[in-house]
């Protein structure tokens, strides 16, 4: 009898070790998903703002009341980092830090038939400005308004600010009549 349950204890060890080793194998090949962007903060100094993913936010949100989508425009992501860097640099949220939207849009090349701006500071990540912006009137508004099809997004981090983070959103649609 004892010669048996050592004959049988060489195949169960061997096996538990193998089984193991193999799952150890797997473990190492496999990496965790990583966190979506829209949840990763950016009120740090290497942080930076995915836009394809704000882009895609926002064309959802407008898709799901019947509006059509925005794409990324690099004219309107220079005037949001303009405007999210001036804020912060002033710690002041403000739409007129610097010149006024309307000033700003005109002077920037891109020649708007339409152009709303939302701004905010506080929020540390893409989803809080989002939501922050999707329960407040104005700015769902803003969101929401028929005829954008393009956009410009921007995030600054000021790590000595109250707020660390500014945020500036333009949504506009060239005006097609003038070229």
């Amino acid at each position: 009898m004892m010669q048996n349950a050592g004959k049988w204890q060489w195949p169960r060890a061997a096996c538990a070790g193998l089984a193991l080793s193999v799952l150890t194998a797997c473990a190492s090949d496999f990496a965790p998903p990583q966190q979506p962007t829209f949840y990763r903060s950016l009120a740090n100094t290497t942080a930076q703002l995915d836009a394809n993913a704000a882009a895609s936010m926002i064309s959802g949100y407008r898709g799901n009341s019947g509006l059509s989508t925005v794409a990324l425009d690099p004219v309107l992501m220079r005037l949001a980092g303009e405007q999210a860097r001036a804020m912060a640099a002033r710690d002041k949220l403000d739409h007129n830090v610097g010149r006024g939207f309307q000033q700003r849009v005109r002077q920037s090349g891109f020649d708007a038939r339409v152009a709303v701006e939302n701004v905010s500071a506080g929020y540390h990540t893409l989803a809080e400005a989002f939501s922050g912006w999707r329960d407040s009137p104005p700015h769902r508004a803003n969101m929401l308004k028929s005829g954008v099809t393009h956009m410009g997004i921007a995030a600054v981090y000021a790590p000595n600010s109250k707020y660390k983070v500014f945020w500036t959103l333009i949504l506009a649609a060239r005006d097609d009549r003038h070229g």
